[in-house]
């Protein structure tokens, strides 16, 4: 798992099917883990020892939660009635704790789709934006970074055999180069999903001037 420039992993692992996360085994031994609602609990068992848990863990039992309060040494309790998801304040406290970190968020996907949409649009809030670079979505078979106006190089992850260029606003000018499937300069002007395009070297070039698009490298699900 290749990060940019040498910066720190964080890991935050919401509470969606363990089944559908990727491979925790393929992570940075320093890996900060933290942990949302019941996403804490499988991380314990899957034998990973969470820097901390954030929630309000009504997901959990009575017996479950007073195992995850014996192993994990830093609880952040929520109320139930918030303003914020358990997964947003576990963000906030991740940029605020390692504001220089590699956040990828995992056990976001699958499941609810009104969690999942949640989850897809997280970045683009006010207080995050700053971060977005930063932020990932992962699962087994996907992985989303979120881009702002520039020009980017896409590498191609080993396993990744799809791309997907996701206008999740306006976006003036993309163009997308060294793909199966190329454009030049195009105007979206609602948020639009270019799917299914194709690597056919070991890198893509792309570019636009205004909005935020994500890219979403991604491979079928082989049962």
């Amino acid at each position: 798992m290749k990060l940019l420039n040498n910066q720190p992993q964080v890991v935050i692992a919401a509470g969606s099917d363990p089944d559908l996360w990727p491979d925790i085994t393929a992570y940075p031994i320093d890996t900060k883990w933290i942990g949302v609602d019941r996403g804490t609990y499988y991380l314990w068992q899957k034998g990973i020892q969470p820097t901390l848990g954030v929630g309000d863990f009504d997901s959990l039992n009575k017996s479950e939660l007073s195992q995850l309060e014996q192993v994990v040494a830093n609880m952040h309790y929520a109320k139930p009635e918030k303003d914020d998801t358990d997964t947003q304040l576990a963000l906030a406290l991740a940029l605020e704790k390692y504001p220089t970190s590699r956040v990828q968020l995992i056990g976001t996907t699958g499941g609810r789709l009104d969690h999942f949409l949640s989850n897809l649009w997280l970045p683009l809030e006010p207080r995050f934006q700053p971060y977005l670079r930063q932020i990932s979505l992962a699962d087994k078979q996907n992985t989303i970074h979120y881009y702002q106006p520039g020009s980017y190089q896409v590498e191609k992850e080993r396993d990744k055999k799809y791309l997907g260029f996701i206008c999740l606003t306006p976006v003036e000018a993309l163009t997308i180069q060294d793909a199966k499937y190329t454009l030049n300069r195009y105007t979206a002007n609602y948020p639009i999903s270019f799917a299914s395009n194709e690597f056919v070297g070991e890198e893509v070039h792309f570019s636009f001037s205004s909005g935020i698009v994500a890219v979403i490298q991604s491979k079928d699900n082989k049962k």
